[in-house]
């Protein structure tokens, strides 16, 4: 974490943005080391809950935002990274993708094996913080040449997204037994039991994604509207613009090889 994150912060180079990138690993370490660490990965379910919320919901878009524009222009400008960003950054697509792949990160077979193996668990972490950045590229409307929302567009879809990505909280709350077996010592550590952390967990779900969600959501509505920026109406940036120069290029090339290659079939 330390190599990782000091290439990340050397990487990023800017002052404003180092200082994202350094918060950032500052706080995935609190979550994923000693002792939250140990907790989410083999006693409490309520606290594997929380450690992805705050991966998702903090360290994420602390990390996609510690990018300038010309940084994402450039990672982003091979052909295949292009249309990889550009499909991800569809709203509908982001939201299938992270519930979907959220979800199955906190079911039971995942989480029971990541209590048994270190490797997996860390490999879960990875996706669940993959996730995040696929959650808030929309959101934060930061990917050059991908599909911008309007502020109340991007408002509306971290609203609905606060609301698809906590779908376990219902089973976890009205189960009648523990579904995690391999999470144990709840009692003897925390002074609960299984059953009550679970309920807890689909309790903190909620709260823990509604609440941060909601506040994000209105503060975007409310800057655009402070700035009297229309908030139906979706900004354009030169760096969209040139990104789509660079497409119709690149599609006229495609164009002009096809015709060359029917030239040379038909000779």
């Amino acid at each position: 974490m330390v190599v990782l994150g000091g290439g990340h912060v050397w990487f990023v180079r800017e002052h404003r943005y180092r200082v994202r990138a350094a918060s950032a690993w500052v706080i995935l370490a609190a979550v994923v080391l000693w002792p939250v660490g140990d907790l989410a990965a083999s006693v409490s379910l309520s606290v594997a809950t929380l450690q992805r919320l705050v991966i998702m919901l903090g360290v994420a878009p602390l990390m996609l935002s510690s990018a300038s524009t010309s940084r994402l222009v450039a990672m982003t400008r091979p052909e295949p990274v292009d249309a990889f960003t550009r499909r991800l950054a569809h709203p509908a697509a982001s939201m299938v993708m992270v519930t979907v792949v959220g979800t199955l990160t906190l079911s039971t077979p995942v989480v029971d094996e990541g209590a048994r193996l270190t490797w997996f668990r860390v490999a879960t972490v990875a996706v669940v913080l993959a996730c995040g950045v696929v959650l808030w590229i929309p959101a934060l409307g930061v990917m050059p040449g991908a599909k911008r929302l309007s502020p109340v567009g991007r408002a509306g879809f971290i609203f609905a997204a606060s609301i698809v990505v906590t779908s376990l909280s219902f089973v976890w709350i009205f189960a009648r037994h523990s579904l995690y077996p391999d999470l144990h010592h709840q009692k003897s550590l925390l002074h609960m039991t299984p059953l009550f952390d679970q309920q807890l967990a689909g309790f903190v779900a909620k709260l823990g994604s509604y609440v941060p969600m909601w506040a994000v959501a209105f503060t975007i509505f409310s800057r655009a509207d402070d700035a009297g920026v229309a908030v139906e109406e979706s900004p354009l940036y030169w760096a969209d613009v040139e990104r789509q120069l660079l497409r119709v290029d690149r599609r006229r090339a495609r164009a002009d090889r096809r015709m060359g290659h029917e030239g040379e079939g038909v000779a």
